[in-house]
């Protein structure tokens, strides 16, 4: 559960799993696009991809939530 909360981890995941390949375009906002324009095509394995290069930024939103949430209450 700490690495899960490590925002050091989970930028360098975000720059790096997120976001690779870098060219021509990062591969997640290749597949944003697709998604955006019907998703027509889009096998198992492209849904697998979304979530794959996705994940890193779901855990960083997840942190931010967490943060907000506690500054809140403070």
């Amino acid at each position: 559960m700490q690495l899960l909360n490590n925002w050091r981890i989970i930028l360098l995941l975000c720059l790096t799993l997120g976001l690779a390949p870098f060219f021509p375009e990062p591969h997640i906002w290749g597949k944003i696009k697709w998604i955006a324009g019907g998703a027509e095509g889009m096998l198992a394995a492209d849904w697998f991809d979304v979530l794959f290069h996705g994940l890193p930024f779901l855990l960083l939103l997840r942190l931010l939530i967490i943060k907000l949430v506690s500054l809140k209450k403070d």
